[in-house]
């Protein structure tokens, strides 16, 4: 019995796991999710970081960089240079020893710069090439890989014609005999232009047909030296590029400063005095006072004050009728000033006005009697 006691709370025990795992694995799916994450470190601002990668895995020696510097690079013949930014920031003495590069056995990959109107977009590059600056975007392109669902490419990529006696390694054009990619022998290396390098940049090369390409575009130097990744080129100095881009902000702060210095600036002749303050009389203030009053309605308030100037007086005059209450104090005022007893007591009486009429009235009757006594 005592046995049974021991083993029986294991055995609930296992049949309430067993029951809980069958009611888990009943009601729950394994399911498995790929997130993908940001770029981070160099692929957040490198668009050659995967193009870098992909060539290292496959045992090229790889080095990238932001700008262009012919002497740090060390150029020698085999290596490859992709330059993926604008030719046309490229300056004359950089073109010179790029092509002296070409010349010895280099191999230089370029795209031409976007179509402007009024802009020779081809520039240096028409000078050292057999092609002709007939870079208007064309319809796309059709990359087909076997195995590969169909590709276009170079849609908004611009277009050029090749000289009568260009003689390209490789081409690429659709049939109206716009180019979007061609190769060229130059001295001992080659010249690879395209309209457009997006295909190499980190989201192209996911796809297969991008990958074919760009192997394609690198194989005149595969194996044979070093590939130089130049994924920006030299930006213009500043204040050009202020004055491209930013010349509607610059403006109205010159604007602000020529105002700032010209009221900085020196005056011609003595500064002007200024006015002197003018003061007010006391009279000025309580004229003000008053009329502030009548103007609300405040006659009893003006009354009362008058009243007690002219008890003020009479106290100082007559003690003896000021100490008077009523008919008293009027008769003797009235003897004291000429006036009526009835003319007395209606000035002394401490009601308030009813209104303007009554109040000038009553008014006039008190400094009357004041200017008597």
């Amino acid at each position: 019995m005592s046995r049974m006691r021991t083993v029986l709370p294991g055995v609930l025990v296992a049949v309430a796991l067993a029951l809980g795992a069958a009611w888990f694995f009943s009601t729950h799916e394994r399911k498995q999710e790929t997130e993908k994450l940001p770029p981070r470190g160099e692929a957040t601002y490198n668009p050659l970081y995967a193009l870098k990668l992909a060539l290292r895995a496959q045992g090229q020696v790889v080095a990238s960089r932001q700008r262009l510097d012919v002497a740090e690079m060390a150029l020698r013949p085999g290596d490859t240079v992709v330059l993926l930014g604008d030719p046309r920031t490229v300056t004359p003495t950089q073109w010179d020893d790029l092509f002296a590069f070409v010349d010895a056995g280099g191999h230089l990959v370029l795209r031409l710069p976007g179509w402007q109107k009024g802009v020779n977009p081809a520039g240096t590059l028409a000078e050292w090439l057999p092609i002709q600056p007939l870079l208007l975007p064309a319809r796309c392109l059709s990359l087909r890989i076997p195995g590969q669902p169909d590709h276009v490419e170079f849609c908004r990529a611009p277009r050029f014609r090749l000289a009568d006696d260009a003689r390209p390694l490789a081409a690429w054009r659709n049939d109206q005999g716009l180019h979007a990619y061609a190769r060229f022998a130059q001295g001992r290396g080659t010249v690879d232009l395209a309209g457009s390098l997006e295909m190499l940049d980190n989201r192209s090369l996911r796809d297969v047909p991008h990958q074919v390409f760009a192997r394609q575009l690198l194989a005149p130097g595969w194996g044979a030296g070093r590939y130089h990744l130049v994924y920006a080129a030299d930006m213009p100095p500043l204040w050009r590029w202020l004055l491209d881009r930013a010349w509607m902000a610059l403006l109205p702060l010159a604007l602000a400063l020529l105002g700032w210095l010209w009221m900085r600036s020196q005056r011609f002749g003595p500064l002007l005095a200024s006015p002197p303050a003018a003061r007010r009389s006391l009279l000025e203030h309580v004229q003000a006072s008053g009329e502030h009053l009548l103007r609300y309605g405040r006659f009893g308030t003006l009354h009362a004050a008058m009243r007690d100037a002219v008890l003020d007086r009479l106290r100082r005059r007559d003690p003896l009728a000021a100490a008077l209450e009523g008919d008293a104090r009027a008769t003797l005022v009235a003897q004291r000033s000429g006036l009526g007893v009835r003319e007395v007591r209606a000035a002394l009486d401490t009601r308030p006005p009813r209104d303007k009429r009554e109040f000038r009235e009553r008014i006039a009757r008190l400094i009357d009697l004041r200017t008597r006594l």
